[in-house]
């Protein structure tokens, strides 16, 4: 209820106390570490008929699924741009794409390594599935499940889902608890996709989802995703209710302000100077260099005839244009995947990002991540920018042993280790 009053918000002042206490509390769990991601899209074929998204069942674009090799391909050229975190994307086709080959493509991730560059952590974005897909998923190395619910209102809802599986409501809405309750999943991240229906319903949607999560299966939400409808290949948005940048930005701040502890995600829809506002009142993580098309970052600009992305980009800047202008604005970019592989997901994670406490790993973490980038991939100005801000953040450290344990990895990685942690 006090959500819902702070959404109905419309004077200036009082929305600017909102996002000024939004962005206090986000420095307070995450300090100003920005956690960098990059999504992976494998497969274009889908059996579902969504209104809104350009991998649509009837719309006539070439489809294409990578190949084992391009997808090495893929992820040599990603690790070559210093990504440590995918986010993998397929359409919905058990026929073209089946969980067997997001299985085999997960393998094939894991084991890609170039020099220095490796993949550490994959998550999976991919339809609602059973709970025995879920458990392969899971024992194959997944890092954390994500799925947009994209509207909450079910009338809506059933009115863009005009065909596939993902028109069944039920099925697409209960498939966080089947993966939680019987997937064995700990890790898991929701969103909508604001424009489809009212803004203030859909971030309702999204509390009461996190709500319900953590009291059936003691965990909430890792992370929210916030996309905006945005133009894409064969869909009309003249009818949409779409969000206008003030209200998008009001609604982040009080969803920050009512989940704390979760990740929150800022996707390349948004230009690179809004994202910059929304950094600065909520946003914990960010894609970087996207390709929202399939084989794209190995062959950019080499799309096959009739092919379409799912959708188009406004932030198209470089992973290392990205990086220099966060820093520049006082942010320390993090290419971390430590809590995932030293097992501080589910309950054991909530209780210290709720508390704050997980800044006592994440900090350093960060350091030794963006340290690792800056070594192996940053042009002369981004080294110099980066040793400051990394200089500055050792500073920071309160306890004098963490300090001088991180101080320690810093020289190691400097003289050639990889993959330090806490």
């Amino acid at each position: 209820r006090e959500a819902a009053a702070l959404l109905y918000a419309e004077d200036e002042d009082i929305r600017a106390g909102i996002h000024a206490l939004a962005r206090r509390i986000k420095e307070h769990i995450y300090g100003r570490r920005i956690v960098m991601f990059a999504p992976l899209y494998l497969s274009d074929y889908c059996v579902n008929n969504c209104r809104y998204c350009g991998f649509h069942a009837s719309n006539k674009t070439a489809r294409r699924r990578l190949s084992q090799e391009e997808l090495r391909e893929e992820v040599l050229a990603l690790e070559t741009l210093g990504h440590k975190r995918l986010l993998l994307e397929a359409g919905e086709d058990d026929r073209n794409c089946p969980i067997d080959y997001i299985l085999e493509c997960m393998r094939t991730i894991y084991g890609t390594k170039l020099r220095n560059g490796s993949i550490r952590r994959v998550n999976v974005d991919i339809a609602a599935t059973t709970a025995e897909n879920y458990c392969r998923l899971k024992e194959a190395g997944l890092g954390t499940y994500i799925l947009f619910q994209e509207t909450y209102h079910k009338p809506t809802y059933e009115f863009m889902h005009m065909g596939g599986p993902k028109a069944n409501y039920e099925w697409h809405t209960e498939a966080m608890d089947r993966g939680m309750l019987e997937g064995g999943l700990d890790d898991v991240g929701i969103g909508a996709l604001f424009g489809l229906y009212d803004w203030r319903y859909e971030v309702m949607g999204l509390l009461l989802h996190a709500e319900h999560l953590e009291a059936v299966a003691g965990v909430g939400p890792h992370t929210i995703s916030f996309p905006r409808l945005l133009p894409a290949e064969g869909v009309d948005y003249s009818a949409y209710e779409l969000v206008n940048d003030r209200d998008f930005k009001h609604l982040i701040a009080v969803t920050r302000l009512a989940v704390p502890y979760t990740g929150m995600i800022l996707t390349t829809r948004e230009s690179a100077e809004f994202r910059r506002e929304l950094l600065d009142i909520g946003m914990s993580q960010m894609s970087a260099g996207s390709c929202v098309g399939v084989g794209g970052y190995a062959h950019p600009g080499c799309a096959r005839p009739g092919e379409a992305p799912q959708f188009h980009l406004a932030d198209e800047r470089k992973p290392e244009d990205v990086l220099k202008g966060l820093v520049r604005d006082g942010y320390l970019p993090s290419f971390c995947t430590a809590c995932y592989r030293a097992g501080r997901t589910g309950d054991r994670f909530m209780p210290l990002a709720k508390s704050g406490e997980i800044s006592n790993c994440c900090q350093p973490n960060a350091m030794l991540t963006f340290e690792e980038y800056l070594l192996d991939y940053a042009d002369d100005e981004l080294k110099a920018l980066g040793e400051r801000m990394i200089a500055e953040e050792l500073g920071r450290i309160t306890s004098e042993k963490r300090r001088a344990q991180t101080a320690a990895y810093l020289e190691r990685l400097k003289a050639g280790e990889r993959d330090l942690r806490f």
